[in-house]
This record gives structure tokens, sequence and C-alpha cells, in this order.
């Protein structure tokens, strides 16, 4: 997450601004809630992937 600390506010907007202008203010938000899903089914593989590692 350090990449987000050095990207600060302004550069967020920016990035906001271009996703909104790309995919349209209709499909920005199942884009959000699947960008969401995949965040979280990514934190469940690292931390199924690290309870083998404590189990070996």
């Amino acid at each position: 997450m350090g990449i987000l600390r050095d990207i600060g506010a302004p550069g967020l907007i920016i990035i906001v601004l271009g996703a909104l202008l790309i995919f349209g203010p209709k499909r920005l938000p199942e884009l959000g809630e699947s960008i969401g899903k995949m965040l979280s089914e990514f934190k469940k593989a690292v931390k199924g992937a690290e309870n083998q590692d404590k189990e070996e």
C-alpha cells in the first residue's frame, strides 16, 4: 500500500476522473464492485497460503 501514499490526494482525484471518463458514470459502480470482490478473493488466497505455510 506504499504506492497509495506516494500518489496523494491530487493524484487519486486524477485517477478517479480518468476512470470516470473512460468507463462512464453508469459502469463505474459495477467496476468498483468487481475490483473490491477481486481484492477480497486475493486477500483470502494470500491468507490461505500463509496458513498452509504455517501448517507445514
